[in-house]
């Protein structure tokens, strides 16, 4: 059996149909991500990328078809424990308190946007959260308020944040939203570390863009109207053909040094 055979399964969603207010946002998507797997969601505005995510974080629910994460089915399951054992990074977090980074890491235990009142984090919560402000570059940071750090280094601090319960899965909603490029690649570089160190962390980011995406990325899913266009490895999805296919215009698709590019076509 092959090792991709062999990774254990962390989503798997099945003919999922998502209708709104009588408009279908999705129909017959079809996703399985494993276990060490980096997927990429991409497609233009619109296409319904958001609205997948938010299924896959177990946020929504299906109008049709079925929906796994991390074993259990969506609508049989409680899914307020379920979303504890999945990270979620979001760089639009509507926090509003000037808490500190090692604060906003330390929410992260309780999923909540600010500090619970009269929570105390044990021990072994606190030193998690030390270790991992130290791993992502933040340590000079430690307290800094929220309202004073760049979008990069939030950025940074919301993975920690993700990363506090020690999740199989971790969800990007187009993370390098409002990052300069040196911000952008420092933060693109820190994913990179991350898969380095947690080779089993499942991962799946989704963004226009495909400058965005990390060395790392192993997958990828082109989504347009609501519907998957291609899926599978991220060499054999992202080209030019079906990119432009995707975004119905007509785009050139370069790989360097394990990274992508697009450019309008000549």
């Amino acid at each position: 059996m092959s090792a991709e055979a062999q990774a254990a399964e962390v989503l798997r969603l099945r003919d999922v149909d998502f209708i709104r207010q009588s408009e279908q946002l999705l129909s017959g998507i079809d996703l399985t991500v494993r276990a060490g797997e980096r997927w990429a969601l991409i497609g233009p505005n619109g296409a319904g990328k958001s609205t997948l995510l938010g299924l896959c974080g177990a946020q929504t629910h299906p109008t049709r078809g079925s929906v796994h994460v991390l074993g259990h089915q969506l609508g049989r399951v409680e899914i307020r424990k379920l979303r504890e054992s999945i990270g979620h990074v979001n760089p639009r977090h509507p926090l509003r308190s000037p808490l500190s980074v090692r604060e906003v890491v330390l929410t992260g235990a309780t999923g909540t946007t600010d500090l619970m009142g009269r929570w105390e984090p044990d021990q072994c919560t606190q030193d998690r959260a030390d270790h991992l402000i130290e791993s992502l570059g933040l340590a000079g940071l430690r307290h800094a308020t929220w309202p004073t750090m760049s979008q990069g280094e939030r950025g940074r601090a919301l993975i920690a944040r993700a990363l506090l319960p020690d999740p199989a899965l971790l969800l990007l909603d187009e993370p390098s939203t409002g990052l300069d490029v040196a911000a952008r690649e420092q933060f693109l570089r820190t994913l990179d570390q991350l898969h380095h160190s947690q080779p089993d962390l499942a991962t799946v980011l989704v963004t226009h863009h495909l400058e965005e995406l990390p060395e790392s990325t192993t997958h990828a899913m082109l989504i347009a109207h609501g519907r998957i266009h291609s899926s599978g490895r991220a060499l054999d999805v992202l080209t030019s053909g079906l990119v432009t296919e995707a975004f119905e215009y007509p785009i050139t698709v370069g790989y360097r040094d394990g990274r992508w590019q697009a450019r309008a076509a000549a």
